[in-house]
């Protein structure tokens, strides 16, 4: 197998071994908004930019508080969980202009979770075309862009 080199991408591995969920870090709001990605908040939820990202654009949607299930969350929990996804998507639409998207939820390790223990919300931004051999024949992912400049243009003020 190939390597792609990608030096900048060497502080998220450090961060693996983290023992706190890494959705509850982001809880209180500070200054370090850009340092974590943090896209947006609200009420009762965030979104931000996914450090090992599926696709270009590849954020998260989670509650503030740490719950394992949906049937965990109150109603109004829920409703503005739902109001971030579409807010989070609007932006992305906005400024990435993807032709469609993956939206979905891994409930427990086995469905591939890799936080199973606080629920969140991928959202995938796709392109026609984004898929291609690099996985395939080079196992290898290719993102275009680097998580500061795309923080930086969906952070952007209108």
């Amino acid at each position: 197998m190939e390597k792609l080199w990608a030096p900048w991408r060497s502080r998220y591995i450090y961060l693996r071994g983290q023992r706190r969920c890494i959705f509850c870090v982001n809880r209180i709001k500070t200054k370090s908004d850009k340092k974590r990605y943090i896209l947006d908040r609200s009420t009762h939820s965030f979104s931000m930019l996914n450090l090992y990202p599926y696709n270009n654009g590849h954020a998260m949607v989670a509650p503030f508080r740490h719950v394992r299930d949906l049937e965990e969350l109150s109603d109004e929990e829920l409703i503005d969980l739902i109001r971030m996804v579409k807010r989070t998507k609007a932006v992305l639409d906005k400024k990435l202009k993807p032709e469609g998207y993956n939206i979905g939820m891994n409930m427990g390790k086995v469905s591939g979770a890799g936080f199973d223990s606080h629920i969140h919300v991928h959202i995938v931004p796709r392109w026609l075309g984004d898929t291609n051999f690099m996985p395939i024949i080079a196992n290898s992912k290719i993102v275009s862009d680097s998580l500061n400049t795309l923080y930086e243009l969906l952070r952007a003020k209108k």
